[in-house]
C-alpha cells in the first residue's frame, strides 16, 4: 500500500501502463523506488487515474520469468 502521484498515462496492448511517483509508504511487502510503474489491464471496470492526481494504491508485484517487462 503506498500514496502516489500519476506522472503519466500510455496504453500498450491491452493494458494502460501508468507512470507513478511513490509520496508514502505504508505497507512494504516489495521494495519500492521513487518511481514505479503501475500495470492496469484494459478490462478492469476502474475508472482511469488522471495525471497529476494523487491515489492511496494496493498494488501486487508481478515478475515476468522470461524478462522482459516486470509488472
Amino acid at each position: 500500500v503506498f500514496h502516489g502521484r500519476i506522472l503519466a498515462r500510455r496504453v500498450v496492448g491491452r493494458e494502460t501502463r501508468y507512470e507513478v511517483a511513490v509520496e508514502a509508504r505504508y505497507r512494504q511487502r516489495f521494495p519500492l523506488v521513487a518511481r514505479e510503474y503501475l500495470w492496469v489491464p484494459n478490462t478492469c471496470g476502474c475508472p482511469p487515474l488522471l495525471e497529476g492526481g494523487e491515489y492511496l494504491l494496493m498494488a501486487r508485484r508481478h515478475v515476468n520469468h522470461e524478462h522482459t517487462l516486470n509488472r
